[in-house]
């Protein structure tokens, strides 16, 4: 080292003696030693500065010179702050008893009440009350914050910042707790936050970024919050050109198609060249090979599909035996879950929305289905439509039905062409063209077909239709109406009768009838219009055949119909009786003419009486 004398420029003095000393060629140093050296050089330059600045003219300018500093580079001040030193140099210690216990360690810093209080180390800082206060042997640490690596006994290149930050730390080495106290023992490990007080962490200068492989993901433990990597190949995510997405193990590892994107373990696994594809699940679109445009969410959704296209299925299993069937849609758990499992490609055009909506579905198709087990036991049936939980759900190869409402048509087996609208309507009919509209509509009725039936006439007990009042249906018949609710008209065709004979005598009863006038009460008839007709107890006294009764058995109307063939039996009988007397009349006018010409010819001559005058 060369030395400067004071008429010298000290600035030019100084550059060249510091240049000598990282050149590391004073006194005996060579190149070997470079490593072991490197803080020895630190070392060096720092001890000549401080000389160099000592002995420069007006380094006593202040005066009075400040108090604390002392020989050795050593700053102390506060009680019993540095008490111990002997050969340690460049030390700081600003508080009460910092650095109390240093003897022989070297460049540190200790600022605040008992920081560093026990320390005999090297290149220690502590910034704050008790900051490595139990540090002895440890090096090279720095501790800022009150108690800070409080508990640090021989642990060295530890980092803490913040209040208590490290205080769990004793032995460990080459740590950064930053807001956290740390664990005993731990060592290379950084902690920042408290998970018990910290619930966000924002990090700016995050952006994003097209690294090279092998690209590394950051991953973290819920549960502890520690951080970790993982190359993303180790964890399946992939992203392969043309466009196409995998994410998870064994995931479009055979593909040579594009724009496909599968998430989950064996998603797309063998796809090659189909394209357009979504899979996200377990083995969802597992065997897909060469079909396109399908869309896969859930465990196994189309999972064995080989070339059908243009299919969705979303939901655990959907979908799952289609093989080469196209464009079904199915939405739900175990929807359409066995479709083509035959393997024949007919069922097509299938929409299933619901669990296990169509679920045995194997070669129908043009099916709609929604709800839960709609449809759930269709094979082969075609162009069924239902709507509601379980609606349908019995049917095999039925075609063509229509039902609407939880449990709707749900016994139909093989019937077709039915229409059902309403909850549990025709619920175990087994038919066919059969049209029910209104819930519990045909309710206990189990085998029918061709048959209309509009509400259950247990429950509605009123009809309004539009459209009938003020219109005419000339030519047409009345319609009538069993205590069933069953609608119908009578026919006088021979084609539907039996046992055909005069009514003679049967119809005389009606001479005891006797008709009334009456007004309908009020829930009735609110305009308690004045009403002719006949009682029906009365009538039925008379002769019971006259009466309609109700579904109780009860009298509930007249027959009038019947009533009017009998007043024509009635008086046809009187018109043939009149029809007699006109006879006998005649008869009896023609005697009577007879006997007053006889009576005429029988009279004796006129004589005349001559008069004598």
């Amino acid at each position: 080292m060369c030395r400067c004398k004071l008429t010298e420029v000290a600035s030019d003095c100084i550059i060249a003696n510091v240049q000598i000393i990282l050149s590391l060629r004073c006194g005996e140093q060579t190149r070997q030693n470079l490593a072991h050296m490197k803080t020895n050089t630190f070392n060096l330059v720092f001890i000549f500065l401080l000389t160099w600045f000592a002995s420069l003219p007006g380094t006593h300018a202040i005066s009075p010179p400040p108090d604390g500093c002392f020989a050795g580079f050593t700053t102390a001040e506060g009680c019993s702050a540095l008490q111990s030193l002997t050969t340690g140099v460049g030390n700081t210690g600003v508080g009460w008893y910092s650095l109390f216990g240093n003897s022989t360690g070297s460049y540190n810093t200790a600022v605040g009440a008992g920081a560093l209080d026990l320390n005999n180390a090297d290149n220690n800082t502590a910034v704050g009350t008790a900051a490595l206060l139990l540090n002895t042997t440890g090096i090279q640490n720095t501790a800022n914050g009150a108690f800070a690596l409080y508990n640090n006994s021989v642990g060295s290149g530890n980092i803490a910042i913040g209040y208590q930050a490290g205080s769990g730390l004793t032995t460990g080495n080459n740590n950064i707790a930053i807001g956290n106290i740390g664990l005993a023992g731990e060592s290379n490990t950084i902690r920042i936050g408290d998970p018990a007080i910290h619930a966000g962490i924002f990090l700016a200068g995050i952006i994003a970024m097209s690294p090279a492989a092998p690209n590394e993901a950051v991953l973290v433990n819920p549960a502890t919050g520690q951080l970790g990597s993982a190359d993303l190949s180790s964890f399946g995510v992939i992203s392969t050109d043309p466009d196409n997405t995998a994410v998870g193990d064994q995931v479009l590892v055979a593909n040579t198609g594009e724009s496909n994107t599968g998430t989950g373990f064996r998603a797309l696994f063998s796809n090659t060249t189909g394209i357009g594809s979504t899979a996200a699940g377990t083995e969802a679109l597992e065997n897909n090979d060469s079909g396109g445009y399908n869309g896969a969410v859930g465990a196994f959704a189309l999972s064995a599909n080989i070339d059908g296209s243009f299919n969705n299925a979303f939901g655990n299993t959907a979908l799952s035996s289609n093989i080469h069937a196209s464009e079904n849609t199915a939405i739900g758990d175990l929807a359409l879950a066995n479709n083509d499992s035959t393997g024949n490609g007919k069922a097509q055009f299938n929409t299933a929305v619901g669990a296990q909506a169509l679920f045995t579905n194997t070669d129908g198709d043009s099916n709609n289905a929604i709800g839960f087990y709609a449809l759930g036991f269709n094979t082969t049936g075609l162009l069924n439509q239902a709507i509601g939980v379980s609606a349908l759900g019995n049917n095999v190869i039925g075609s063509a039905n229509t039902a609407v409402g939880d449990s709707a048509l749900s016994q139909n087996v093989n019937g077709s062409f039915n229409t059902i609208i309403g909850y549990f309507a025709g619920a175990s009919v087994e038919g066919n063209d059969n049209i029910y509209i209104g819930a519990t509509s045909a309710d206990g009725v189990t085998s029918e077909s061709s048959t209309i039936r509009i509400g259950d006439p247990t429950v509605v007990t009123a009809c309004y239709v539009a459209g009938i009042s003020g219109q005419i249906a000339s030519g047409g018949v009345q319609v009538f109406i069993t205590g069933d609710g069953k609608l119908g008209t009578l026919t006088s065709s021979a084609r539907f009768k039996d046992d055909i004979k005069p009514m003679a005598n049967a119809s005389e009863s009606i001479l005891a009838l006797k008709p009334v006038t009456f007004r309908y009460k009020k829930e009735l008839d609110p305009k308690s219009s004045p009403q002719f007709g006949l009682v029906a107890e009365d009538v039925e006294k008379v002769n019971p055949a006259l009466v309609a009764r109700d579904d109780q058995g009860k009298p509930y109307s007249v027959r009038y119909e019947a009533v009017n063939a009998m007043l024509l039996n009635e008086f046809l009988k009187k018109h043939r009786e009149v029809q007699e007397l006109k006879k006998q009349v005649a008869a009896l006018t023609a005697g009577l003419q007879n006997v007053r010409a006889q009576l005429e010819l029988s009279k004796p001559a006129p004589q005349t009486v001559g008069t004598n005058k």
